[in-house]
């Protein structure tokens, strides 16, 4: 790598469906991007879900772990944060249109000269193009009832029992229950479990199934039940997040 050069780019990860890094940080910013399938990224109670239409800028320093939903080759792209353009504190969702695609392309591939490295990396960190969504926050609760709650969410987001209902599974009234989420988890039952619901919707429709079937499998009524609901946590629609 020229010793003028933004960015340090290391070729190919082929992730078998499951893998999963171990939690990590790294003293580079990274863009975390798969040029085929789909990739997951965590950080803290944060997650994104990423096709090969979407990247994920993760700032230096910020503890994180990524995984494949399916088969991926996850790109390992990095910036030295004293000579990076690009300094956003905080985890943003870039959009890859074909330009910038073929530029990672190119960067991450074998025998580029370092002039022409040089100027290629000045036109991709220009098309870095940010989405400005939400992340989809789920928190877990410390105690154990409310635990008990969380976990059975998580396993079904389809389950429409109330917190009452909840409530006389686990041994605790429903106001119990109530404070502890809003207490531990820092935001309502009702909130929280809709944040399960929309993580768990993202790989479905990174996956390409239709809005009705995946609206109906997190627990939905209808899809405009669903899209309404993706679109006030989120801030854009299901279709603008997950376009190509």
């Amino acid at each position: 790598m020229s010793r003028n050069s933004q960015a340090v780019l290391l070729g190919a990860f082929d992730l078998p469906a499951g893998t999963w890094f171990p939690w990590h940080e790294h003293p580079a910013h990274q863009l975390v991007w798969s040029a085929r399938g789909v990739v997951a990224v965590k950080a803290g109670d944060a997650g994104w879900v990423l096709p090969p239409t979407r990247a994920l800028w993760m700032p230096a320093g910020v503890r994180h772990r990524t995984g494949a939903l399916g088969r991926a080759e996850l790109r390992g792209i990095y910036t030295d944060p004293a000579r990076s353009p690009v300094s956003w504190p905080q985890p943003r969702m870039v959009v890859v249109r074909p330009l910038l695609r073929e530029l990672l392309e190119y960067l991450t591939g074998d025998g580029v000269a370092p002039a022409a490295r040089l100027r290629a990396e000045a036109v991709a960190f220009d098309l870095l193009e940010p989405l400005d969504v939400l992340p989809i926050v789920v928190p877990s609760p410390a105690d154990p009832r409310a635990l008990d709650v969380a976990a059975a969410v998580l396993a079904d987001p389809a389950d429409s029992r109330t917190l009452a209902e909840f409530g006389r599974d686990v041994g605790a009234a429903e106001r119990t229950l109530a404070r502890l989420f809003v207490r531990e988890c820092r935001m309502p039952f009702g909130t929280w479990r809709t944040q399960v619901r929309l993580r768990a919707s993202l790989p479905l429709l990174a996956g390409g199934s239709p809005l009705e079937t995946v609206a109906h499998r997190v627990g939905y009524s209808s899809a405009s039940a669903f899209v309404a609901a993706f679109r006030r946590a989120v801030g854009v629609t299901p279709g603008a997040y997950f376009a190509g």
